[in-house]
């Protein structure tokens, strides 16, 4: 069962490294990642998955590894706990489940950690039984917690990454409310892929599976907070707890 989920951003950006003399302008999203992990984890999950997209659809293991080296930075980080006899691996994560990684280790989490990649523009389910094969426990875990990283739309000002867009605004106001109301409406279940896709939204499937779980395991009962929402550098970035 699906006892608690942290939403997340995941640029780069909000590990201190990756943004260097800038870092102070997203403390406040930190602390937000950090409230609500601790919200996850104080409901003692048994496994926790990391959601996240990616150009590859698949499951990741504990200990994948991931890089911030693209970005300038020599920095890499683990999902979770390596098995001790395992052998080394290669980069595996994208750069979403690198993030949700480091907020992980940030947090002190050692328990038992798997990551979910999913493409942005495919089915929310495609390549998986659904959201309640993560959620229900068929990995043998009873107690399931989810960290899903996602950002809304990269449209909001002239200098975003996608240009401004005047349909943004409005879409990461819903996205928002959705975060906050558990998706009780249904937004993010039924938000387009080619809206998606033209706003630049990378949170889409990953709040999808979120939504398709939290609904199969608990309806529209339980406790949604909205802890930080902003658009700094005109990307649309939320931070919500479900427990």
């Amino acid at each position: 069962m699906l006892v608690a989920a942290a939403v997340c951003p995941c640029p780069p950006l909000l590990v201190p490294e990756v943004a260097a003399g800038a870092a102070p302008e997203l403390d406040a999203a930190r602390a937000a990642c950090d409230e609500a992990i601790g919200a996850v984890l104080a409901a003692a999950p048994d496994l926790l998955w990391v959601i996240g997209e990616g150009p590859d659809q698949g499951v990741h293991t504990s200990g994948a590894r991931g890089s911030f080296r693209s970005f300038g930075v020599d920095l890499d980080v683990r999902l979770g706990v390596p098995d001790e006899s395992a052998e080394a691996a290669g980069i595996t994560l994208p750069p979403s489940l690198s993030v949700g990684a480091w907020l992980l280790a940030r947090a002190g989490w050692t328990g038992e950690t798997r990551g979910y990649e999913v493409t942005g523009g495919a089915s929310a389910f495609a390549g998986l039984d659904g959201a309640w094969r993560l959620a229900e426990g068929r990995t043998g875990a009873e107690r399931v917690g989810f960290l899903v990283m996602g950002d809304g739309t990269a449209c909001r000002t002239v200098k975003a990454p996608g240009y401004l867009d005047e349909r943004a605004e409005a879409v990461d106001a819903r996205i928002a409310e959705a975060l906050r109301t558990l998706d009780r409406d249904g937004y993010l279940a039924q938000l387009d892929a080619g809206l998606a896709g033209e706003l630049k939204i990378s949170g889409r499937a990953p709040w999808q599976l979120l939504s398709g779980a939290w609904s199969q395991d608990h309806g529209d009962h339980g406790t949604g907070r909205l802890l930080y929402e902003d658009a700094p550098y005109g990307v649309g970035y939320f931070v919500a707890s479900w427990t």
